[in-house]
This record gives structure tokens, sequence and C-alpha cells, in this order.
């Protein structure tokens, strides 16, 4: 559906990306993720034809955004960071204005099934200006969404809301999601570890990993942490678990609980476990601990960070424009 190809924007003798390589399936819900300056609303600008390239090739859907702008346009749906909305507008006029601006066939239709996508028919006769900033957001979808696109690219969608609103958004995406290929860049881990079918971690313009949450803790760390809870003194058990093989390090941290990490690939639970009870002690908990997207995020976003093991190449400093990241 989606495919990048040595993609590179140059803003004078600064790089704000570098080279990227990607490619997205139709139905994924891919997030973009990265600090402040990475490089991600530039890409989603060049993927839109908002911005064209210094070097590379996007094609999406068959199309390339610089021979075929005008068909992108007819297929992708864009929600910037900052929605362009008429404050002085209705919900209803404001949509029939950028359908017309699009050369519906059936503008006012579409304004009512774009309205109904994003549960804002009760609210077609408001003006925009007098609309909770959760409601403006429903409203950018609705344009987004008003030419029924097969791709939507949202730049930070929930920024700025509150959290009953940012929920209602999230589950709006992962239902629209069900139907079309969505993008979307976020500053919230959580929010692409509960949204998200793919992860890409971008870092000074380069992309850094590329995987869905769940098999980024497996590749990008070198163990399995481990926690074990049982009816005896800690240190006990701490000193009974480091004698088994395939075990690297244990850490007592509360008087019944012992956390040890294993080597990747090491099945050494049901050792562990079959241990514990050999040697006459309960066994009360024993499961595997999750890296979280954000100890990734933060590993892979440091300055010291070796980006080259996970991605070849070096990446450069960004500079992007109007509060761009």
């Amino acid at each position: 559906m989606i495919k990048v190809s040595g993609l590179t924007k140059n803003y004078g003798l600064r790089c704000a990306i570098s080279d990227l390589n990607f490619s997205i399936e139709k139905g994924e819900i891919v997030g973009f993720l990265g600090p402040n300056g990475a490089g991600k609303t530039t890409t989603m600008r060049i993927m839109t034809g908002y911005l064209p390239p210094s070097s590379g090739t996007v094609t999406i859907g068959g199309y390339d955004i610089i021979d075929n702008s005008l068909e992108i346009r007819k297929i992708v749906g864009y929600l910037p960071e900052t929605v362009p909305l008429y404050l002085d507008m209705s919900v209803f006029d404001y949509l029939k204005f950028m359908a017309d601006l699009r050369h519906l066939k059936n503008p006012e239709d579409a304004v009512d099934e774009a309205l109904e996508k994003v549960d804002l028919t009760t609210r077609s006769n408001s003006f925009i200006g007098n609309l909770s900033k959760g409601m403006r957001q429903r409203v950018g979808l609705a344009q987004a969404l008003i030419h029924n696109p097969d791709v939507l690219i949202l730049d930070e969608p929930t920024i700025g809301l509150d959290p009953a609103q940012v929920v209602a958004i999230r589950n709006l995406i992962k239902e629209l999601g069900k139907e079309r290929t969505i993008i979307l860049s976020t500053h919230i881990l959580s929010e692409a570890q509960q949204v998200c079918n793919r992860v890409m971690i971008i870092n000074k313009g380069k992309i850094v990993a590329e995987d869905s949450p769940e098999h980024l803790q497996i590749r990008l760390t070198g163990s399995q942490r481990v926690r074990t809870k049982v009816r005896a003194d800690s240190q006990e058990i701490a000193n009974l678990i480091q004698s088994i093989s395939g075990v690297v390090n244990v850490f007592v941290t509360d008087p019944n609980t012992v956390e040890f990490e294993t080597l990747n690939g090491a099945e050494v639970q049901p050792a562990v476990a079959r241990k514990i009870i050999k040697e006459g002690y309960d066994l009360l908990e024993l499961y595997p601990i999750t890296m979280s997207l954000e100890d990734i995020f933060l590993q892979l976003t440091r300055d010291e960070t070796p980006v080259s093991e996970i991605k070849e190449g070096e990446s450069q400093a960004e500079f992007e424009t109007e509060g761009d990241d």
C-alpha cells in the first residue's frame, strides 16, 4: 500500500530526515514515535504531498507522490497537528466546504457519512468556535475522512485533549483502522501500545527501530526478566535461583519477591519452578516482566545509543520549521 525508499529532506545544510526506508500494508495502524525534532512531521508532510522530498521516493496505492500528486490526494486523508478549522462556520458548512473543494459528486451525503463516522451528527449545526478541543479534533478527523480515503495520516491526533477525550479519539482511530491504513505520530507511548499494530521509532532523522511493541522487547534486549514470589526468605531463594543454568542476574526486590534475568531463548522458568518446589518452598508467582515501550523509547533515543546496531548508517541533526517534529 505504502512504500518509502531512500527518503531524504534537507533544509539548507541541515538534514531533517535521511534515507528512510519502510513499507506499510493495507489495514495496518502504524505509529511514528520520536522526540521533538526527530523528523516525524516532515515525513508525514512529504507523504501527503505538502512538502517535496530532497531525494527518494514515496508511493501510495501505486501512485508516486511527485508524478501523481492529485491521485495521492484522492486516496489520502490528512489531519495536521494544528487542525485547519474556520471557527465562525458551522460544522456542517465547514465540511460541506471541504467536500466542495474536493469536487465530490454528492457533497451533502459525504458530510452526513463523515459526521456519522466521528459521532458528530448531533453537533452538525454548532459553530466550530463553540466546540470543545475534543470535538474540534473530531471535526478535523471528519474533514480528513470526507472523501472516504484509503489512507489516513494523523499528526498528534490526541495532543491537548483531556483523558476522556483521548480515550474517545483512540477508540475512534481503532475503529477507523478496521477499514483503512492509518499512520499516526505521537509522543504518548501508551497510545502507540494501545492503538498501533506496529511502531517506528525515529531519532535524528533515522528509523532506529521498527516492529510491533511486543517484538521490540525481544529484539532489543539481550535478556528476559522474570519475577517470582515465594513464601520464604528472599535471599535464600535468590541463592537457589542463581545456581540454575541460564540465569545471568538475580535481584531481591521485596521480602518475598526475587527477579532474575535469563539469556534470550533460555527456557529456565520450568527449571526454576521445579527447583523451588523440590526444596519444599511454596511458589506463589512466576511470570516474565515485559519491557515497556517507554523503556525501549528511552534506550533508543539517548544520545549514546548505538544506532548502527539497529539500523545501518549514522543519523544527522534535524532542522524543522513551524514547530515541526
